[in-house]
């Protein structure tokens, strides 16, 4: 009877753990990119994200409540039959001056944030598309066609980013853009610059990933190549993706303000753009008049370090090797002391698993020498 509880209790106290680590659910929160990422950091770490977040989310809410917020339309030049005047300082009806144009500032500025973030979405997801599946079907297949696709964005990465988005903006606008056609020109633009780099970042993965014996496995049992691409090579092979989103978007943003600034973006009575504004501030500030420049300079400004600021940060927590720098100010915890937790449904250590059971019910000390009962 002895020998029947000892290894009916040995066998709960192994199949306890089996138990706890196949029914354990990762909540939702701990799965979402950036809360996951949020609850590891700490310190400075932790503060650049939240900031970073922060000002990406003011950014986000600004311009898609842009029509609510702007006193004005971008392209609007008076009130209630008053004109609003050109390079006027900042008054109660204009809170942050008018242009040289004669359009409100303040208006103009958060007008430009919906343009920003629909060149943006724009140009990733172009981009995404279209990178992803070139690294796709590139890396999976190889040959002659994975040669030719890497020829031709090394060719494309190795041409200035700027210039190359102005002469495809030539291309495609011919001079003149409305405000979807200037927003699509420009995302074209800025995805024929950004394709490479998805290309590379999902090609290396592509490769890493068809070698492993599970795709090999779904080769042989006789799966057909397009689930084996979406379903097994795909899944696997996006992971860097959410840190190449979060850099590229800031790097769209200063390429669409290139090519305001340039003359080469949207015009503006098409749609309100920072670097259109920047461009026609540079003979005001010569002359003093500083409130046509500074607000279209700063919200480019904070809006490029917020998003730099998120994918600065999950760069470092995604890599182990950078993570590990929150624990270089701390010793590391002793072994001793980390085996010690118990584990809920788990026994705490081995003497609670060996004991050996009386016919009282009540378990010995296996360390006694005689045997007796504790």
């Amino acid at each position: 009877m002895t020998d029947t509880r000892r290894s009916s209790g040995s066998d709960a106290a192994a199949t306890a753990p089996a138990d706890a680590l196949t029914t354990r659910k990762v909540p939702l929160r701990d799965r979402l990119p950036v809360v996951s990422q949020l609850r590891r950091s700490v310190g400075l770490q932790r503060t650049m994200l939240v900031i970073g977040l922060v000002i990406s989310a003011v950014f986000i809410l600004t311009a898609i409540f842009a029509p609510f917020i702007a006193p004005y339309g971008f392209a609007q030049q008076s009130a209630d039959g008053v004109k609003f005047g050109t390079q006027q300082a900042p008054n109660a009806l204009n809170l942050l001056g008018t242009t040289v144009s004669g359009f409100d500032v303040l208006s103009r500025v958060i007008w430009g944030a919906q343009t920003a973030l629909l060149v943006i979405v724009c140009a990733i997801l172009f981009s995404i598309f279209l990178g992803i599946f070139l690294g796709l079907v590139g890396g999976y297949f190889g040959g002659w066609l994975d040669r030719l696709l890497v020829v031709v964005c090394d060719a494309i990465y190795a041409f200035p980013s700027l210039l190359l988005a102005i002469v495809m903006s030539i291309a495609i606008t011919r001079g003149q853009s409305t405000l979807w056609g200037g927003i699509l020109a420009t995302a074209i633009s800025i995805t024929v610059v950004f394709v490479p780099q998805y290309f590379r970042v999902i090609r290396a993965e592509v490769v890493r990933v068809k070698a492993e014996p599970f795709v090999e496995s779904a080769r042989v049992i006789g799966v057909p190549t397009g689930r084996i691409l979406v379903r097994h090579v795909l899944r696997n092979s996006t992971r860097s993706l959410p840190v190449v989103i979060t850099l590229n978007a800031s790097e769209a943003l200063l390429t669409l303000a290139g090519l305001g600034f340039l003359g080469f973006g949207i015009e503006a009575t098409a749609a309100a753009e920072w670097g259109y504004d920047l461009n026609r501030s540079v003979a005001d500030v010569t002359s003093g008049i500083w409130w046509t420049a500074i607000p279209p300079g700063v919200a480019i400004v904070l809006v490029v370090l917020g998003i730099t600021l998120v994918g600065e940060s999950l760069n470092d927590l995604s890599d182990p090797r950078l993570r590990t720098r929150r624990r270089a100010g701390g010793a590391p915890a002793p072994a001793a002391a980390t085996a010690a937790v118990p584990v809920a449904g788990v026994a705490a250590s081995a003497d609670d698993v060996i004991a050996p059971v009386t016919e009282t019910g009540r378990p010995t000390d296996p360390r006694a020498s005689d045997g007796s009962t504790s």
